[in-house]
């Protein structure tokens, strides 16, 4: 039965959306409370100084699974196993499963810290700064003081949330797609590369994306992260046109482009889609 458990825990996916490397143990880490919401929990398990809730999933399958998701840990297992080897294979992998509640509590707060509030007075980001949002401008349309940092909306002081965030957002999509062409112009030359077309994105987990015929996508939300962020990312999808791998031929093509691009792309990592 050890062989077999084993053989379990090889094949098991360890990710969080999908297969991962395991690298060598990091320091368990301590994941004080509160712990994530997690609605669907039925077992608890002690791992390390930690009491953590999982949903347990039995099914046709060969190898455990660890998921760590938005409400916390859930393992799908083979019918026939039995609990004890379960738990085993969990007290195992406790310094990943910790790590991987630590990261989602933590990006949890980094959406609730992004999240906008669309009233007069609320504030966002825009470009890497923070703008405040000043409803009642006798100015059709929206307006930008930079030196202020303010945006000024044509609306009602007491206007929906909807009435200001579809004036906010298109204003955001324009500012978007006005930078992003741009960009893309400079960043395609610099690389010897033709872009046939962009288009903005609203995906909730990719910054964008690029196809073989040359098409770009883009997620407009970048346009609340810096101006060293955005260029990474159209550099990045750019680069794809000439390596579609991320090979480190293509690390290579991006870096004769952006030689600290190391740096935006860890700023990246930190961030999450604006909670919109």
């Amino acid at each position: 039965m050890r062989k077999r458990l084993a053989q379990l825990l090889q094949d098991a996916q360890l990710s969080l959306f999908g297969p991962e490397v395991l690298s060598a143990p990091a320091p368990t880490p301590v994941l004080a409370a509160p712990q994530l919401p997690n609605p669907r929990a039925q077992r608890e398990l002690r791992l390390g100084e930690q009491r953590v809730a999982y949903e347990l999933k039995r099914a046709r399958r060969r190898s455990i699974g660890f998921v760590v998701g938005s409400e916390g840990l859930r393992v799908s297992a083979p019918r026939w196993l039995p609990q004890e080897d379960i738990e085993r294979a969990l007290v195992q992998k406790s310094d990943w499963i910790l790590r991987k509640l630590v990261e989602q509590r933590e990006r949890a707060r980094r959406v609730a810290a992004a999240r906008i509030e669309w009233r007069d007075g609320a504030s966002m980001n825009y470009l890497g700064t923070r703008l405040t949002l000043r409803l009642g401008a006798a100015q059709a349309g929206v307006t930008l003081d930079e030196e202020a940092q303010l945006l000024h909306l044509h609306l009602p002081v007491l206007s929906s949330e909807d009435e200001v965030r579809e004036a906010v957002q298109a204003w955001l999509k324009r500012r978007a797609r006005a930078l992003f062409e741009l960009r893309c112009a400079y960043f395609a030359a610099a690389l010897g590369v033709q872009m046939t077309s962009l288009r903005l994105s609203s995906a909730q987990t990719r910054w964008g994306s690029a196809s073989a015929d040359g098409s770009i996508r883009l997620n407009w939300r970048l346009i609340h992260f810096s101006p060293a962020i955005i260029d990474y990312v159209v550099a990045h999808e750019l680069a794809h046109l000439r390596e579609m791998n991320h090979s480190p031929r293509f690390w290579a093509v991006v870096a004769s482009v952006l030689p600290d691009y190391e740096r935006a792309r860890a700023q990246l990592r930190e961030e999450s889609i604006i909670a919109e």
